[in-house]
């Protein structure tokens, strides 16, 4: 279990006339101090990696593994919610969770993943994805309005013994792809026997977690930026469309 964090404001809320960037530069003696002394309060499963300095004088972004939190400098108290620069309209929480979770996509080994292309296939994400989950059905149901992409699907079972099993079995489909497109798109459930070499599934998992995957669907542009949830076909063509 994860310890409880108090929730001393629901919202931090600031007007600004910058957006101060984050870096390692923000840290200093003070924040290496908190850092410890976090990692002390909160306990190993918060998994404290990094703090930095904010805007706001006296106050600390706490990244952990999960979320971005805020502190004091002595560690006393620690708050969630999202911190807003009024002026310029961001939501500074929100832009660095995207900094801290960009991956590189070209180091993703998308031979471990389902791959299907649709018309050209020139542009390309790659989705974390469970066979079971809802949100991975709604986000296929999109995924049809969306044409000339590459889809690399990672199976990731994590809801149950039944995920596992399906994507055994997708894995072990000789078309792989329409395994996938069948069960999550028709409902016909694929048949083939899940008894071939599955340990691509551990992989993913792992792979997973060191990418920061806390829940699927999880969607990976080609510039390394992520979408969580089930993005509609209209907010995927144009996150797509701004990619460089």
């Amino acid at each position: 279990m994860k310890p409880k964090l108090l929730r001393v404001l629901p919202m931090l809320v600031l007007t600004m006339t910058a957006l101060m960037p984050y870096s390692r530069a923000n840290a200093d003696a003070v924040t290496d101090k908190l850092k410890e002394t976090l990692k002390a309060r909160l306990g190993p499963e918060a998994d404290v990696r990094d703090v930095l300095k904010t805007p706001i004088p006296g106050i600390y972004e706490v990244d952990t593994a999960d979320q971005i939190i805020y502190s004091d400098a002595n560690g006393d108290y620690v708050m969630t919610g999202d911190m807003m620069d009024l002026k310029n309209r961001v939501n500074l929480t929100d832009a660095r969770a995207s900094q801290l979770n960009k991956i590189d996509f070209s180091k993703l080994p998308l031979q471990d993943a389902v791959k299907v292309v649709k018309g050209n296939g020139l542009r390309k994400i790659a989705v974390f994805s469970d066979p079971n989950c809802p949100y991975c059905h709604k986000l296929e149901d999109e995924l049809k309005a969306v044409d000339n992409v590459t889809v690399y699907t990672f199976l990731f079972p994590i809801l149950s013994p039944d995920s596992t099993s399906k994507s055994k079995s997708i894995w072990c489909s000789a078309d792989r792809g329409k395994a996938w497109t069948g069960w999550m798109l028709d409902k016909r459930v694929p048949s083939a026997p899940g008894t071939c070499d599955t340990r691509v599934l551990t992989q993913n998992l792992e792979l997973g977690r060191t990418l920061r995957v806390t829940g699927t669907p999880t969607v990976f542009l080609a510039d390394g930026r992520r979408l969580p949830g089930a993005v509609s076909a209209e907010r995927l063509e144009k996150e797509m469309s701004s990619v460089q």
